[in-house]
């Protein structure tokens, strides 16, 4: 039997503040789709948005609790600090301009022969963008980002650990990532797959950050179907970790399990995707509630901030 291994990163969910501001950062300046409107099904009185390729393949999709006048987190351990976007190999001199056009501070980073940009979203949460040749580009295009520049989905993180021998050794050997390098106190890991397949990790323990907005909430392993998601939470007990029982999200199923150097875990399932309540048309439109839900959407629907997606004026020039 083949030792399972995971493709890489399913999606990463952060808290924000504002939900608007949310969708301006995502779709206007990053120029990513936003493929579903939902909400928090543990919190229903906040939202749940997915941004990612032109459908949110598995690998592409960065999703959000955004809540206006949340409280400010304070990203370290136990936590991913940084979330890595990867562009086709010649964009990174466009997304340069392009930060530079929109006002968005950056900063540039070589680590391991590769170059970063490095920036922050409006709520401080950490973002960079790294360009490589691997990766199925996006085939959507937004306001001032055209498809050959698009964000394909994530290029991997660099994860925050308060115990990081404890998750080195969960990334290896529970999801089958491989050492790959280390360099300047970071120790580098890659997954099977060509999107969010690399993972970098602080070498030293790293003291602990504080969830709130503008900090990750948790990192989503791909699992190939229900079949495989069974078999991995089956793992996670072997190796002493309490999994939730499978969770049904919807658009894929979840185990949820706590790692030892405090970032929260999930496993989600690639299918059944997206398009599960929506054609890809109308992805991201409507609001889309769980059948628990639908009974009390009006209540639902007054609560929440209404939003839109919008080209930016520096982009209708």
């Amino acid at each position: 039997m083949t030792e399972q291994r995971t493709a890489g990163i399913h999606h990463i969910t952060s808290f924000v503040g504002n939900p608007q501001a949310n969708v301006d950062f995502y779709a206007g300046v990053l120029g990513l789709r936003l493929v579903k409107k939902t909400i928090n099904f543990d919190a229903p009185e906040v939202y749940h948005l997915y941004f990612g390729n032109e459908i949110g393949s598995p690998g592409t999709a960065v999703t959000f609790f955004p809540s206006e006048g949340a409280r400010k987190g304070r990203v370290g351990g136990g936590q991913v600090g940084w979330t890595t976007f990867v562009v086709p190999a010649d964009a990174l001199a466009f997304w340069e301009a392009r930060l530079a056009k929109l006002n968005v501070p950056f900063t540039k980073e070589a680590r391991f022969d590769e170059t970063y940009l490095r920036f922050r979203d409006y709520d401080g949460l950490q973002l960079e963008i790294v360009a490589r040749e691997e990766g199925q580009d996006s085939k959507w295009s937004f306001g001032g980002v055209p498809m050959d520049k698009a964000i394909k989905g994530f290029g991997g993180a660099v994860l925050y650990s308060v115990a990081p021998d404890r998750t080195q050794s969960v990334l290896q050997h529970v999801l089958g990532f491989t050492k790959v390098g280390e360099e300047n106190g970071l120790v580098r890991f890659q997954a099977a797959g060509d999107l969010g397949n690399v993972i970098d990790i602080n070498a030293a323990p790293m003291g602990w950050g504080a969830g709130g907005a503008g900090t990750v909430h948790h990192i989503a392993w791909r699992a190939k179907d229900d079949e495989d998601h069974v078999k991995w939470r089956q793992r996670v007990l072997k190796h002493g970790f309490r999994p939730t029982e499978i969770v049904d999200r919807q658009y894929f199923n979840a185990v949820y399990f706590r790692e030892e150097g405090g970032i929260l875990f999930e496993i989600a399932t690639d299918p059944p995707g997206f398009m599960k309540d929506e054609p890809f048309e109308e992805l991201g439109q409507k609001l889309q509630l769980p059948p628990w839900y639908e009974p009390v959407r009006e209540q639902i629907e007054q609560g929440l901030m209404p939003i839109q997606v919008r080209v930016l004026d520096a982009d209708k020039n």
